[in-house]
């Protein structure tokens, strides 16, 4: 496989600031590494504004030292191999998990590399000052032509799986971590907090695939709703907010014993009060899991979560293990993914792709940039 020595990158100058596209060296992949040929990298609508107000929204998750380039959930094919590599060759299709950690630290050693202090997003951002080491180490994103990551970060897909459906693995798997963490399977029945959306879809189709008994999914658009009902009509029922309480919805489905698990999907501009209801959905015993961020101090009775023996989760992103999972899950046929509409967008257009897509058809809408 050729590789050029130079390549083309969308990099960022100031917080705000439209990427320029701009011609940079070709890393080169340390003893542990892999250089990977990008095809598709996700983005989330409206990554733009996202990029623009981090700083004040989150001030103590840095950004990378800037120019920097973005790009979180990259796809591509395997260029070229660390010397210390094996199990990998040139031209194998590959998804790179954007997260980082120092590799050292007791929670890395003992396989919990998400709750490293150095912990960050490659292309994005990091969940403390001690991220910055990290970023020096990998400070290019997927909003380029190639980038370097640790072999411990890539996962094979199936030939079948097509890297704009790749490149969606980051937020499925966020979805399937949770899922992971409430042992959902054959008997369960989960309750999935904003189902139609980029994170609860995930819920949803690992959810069936998993085996989960019964899924129920809440969210405001009636017309998604029932799309997602349509995705399993015997396993899956839905819910709108604006017909009453998340609660009463979640006991009828349940005989009154409550939920086993509850996903909350709803991002930081969520209701406190519908993830109450969910909270108060679950039987004893149950879990509630968080991976939408809803925002602010969200009033709990502490007192009946002991009562009643149950727990609460903070849930971020997913390791490289459950990656490969799931591409193994699509490549054995468990798991269809066809059902994900890609739009793509070259390189040249990503100030209009990230600026914001006006045209979304909730968490079914998958948008890549191809480099």
């Amino acid at each position: 496989m050729t590789i050029s020595q130079t390549m083309t990158a969308a990099r960022m100058h100031t917080v705000g600031g439209e990427l320029r596209l701009e011609t940079l060296e070709t890393p080169k992949p340390g003893d542990m590494d892999v250089l990977v040929r990008v095809k598709a990298c996700g983005i989330v609508p409206n990554l733009g504004n996202i990029l623009a107000n981090w700083t004040t929204w989150f001030p103590h998750m840095p950004l990378p030292p800037l120019p920097a380039v973005f790009g979180l959930d990259p796809a591509g094919e395997v260029a070229a191999l660390g010397r210390q590599v094996h199990g990998l060759k040139p031209g194998d299709r590959v998804y790179v998990n954007p997260g980082r950690s120092c590799g050292s630290c007791r929670h890395c050693r003992r396989g919990d590399p998400i709750s490293c202090k150095h912990y960050a997003f490659q292309g994005y951002f990091g969940f403390s000052e001690h991220a910055m080491q990290t970023f020096a180490d990998y400070p290019i994103g997927g909003l380029s032509e190639y980038m370097v990551a640790p072999v411990s970060a890539i996962v094979k897909i199936p030939d079948h799986m097509d890297y704009g459906q790749a490149a969606r693995l980051g937020y499925l798997g966020t979805a399937y971590s949770a899922l992971k963490k409430v042992n959902a399977g054959p008997g369960d029945t989960i309750l999935v907090n904003g189902i139609s959306g980029t994170l609860g879809i995930g819920a949803a189709i690992f959810g069936l695939a998993m085996g989960v008994n019964k899924i129920l999914g809440t969210g405001r658009d009636k017309a998604l709703l029932e799309e997602i009902k349509a995705l399993a009509p015997n396993r899956v029922e839905v819910f709108s907010i604006a017909d009453g309480s998340v609660t009463d919805f979640a006991m009828k489905h349940t005989d009154g014993e409550g939920v086993d698990a509850f996903l909350d999907c709803l991002g930081p501009g969520g209701l406190h009060e519908t993830f109450r209801q969910g909270l108060l959905s679950l039987r004893r015993g149950g879990i509630a899991v968080d991976i939408g961020a809803i925002a602010g101090p969200v009033e709990i009775d502490v007192h009946r979560l002991m009562d009643r023996n149950q727990r609460l989760y903070g849930s971020a992103w997913l390791t490289t293990a459950e990656g490969q999972e799931m591409a193994d899950m699509v490549g054995s046929g468990v798991v269809d993914l066809s059902l994900l509409e890609t739009q793509s967008y070259p390189l040249s257009e990503v100030n209009s792709a990230i600026s914001g897509i006006a045209q979304r058809h909730g968490g079914f809408s998958n948008y890549v940039i191809c480099p």
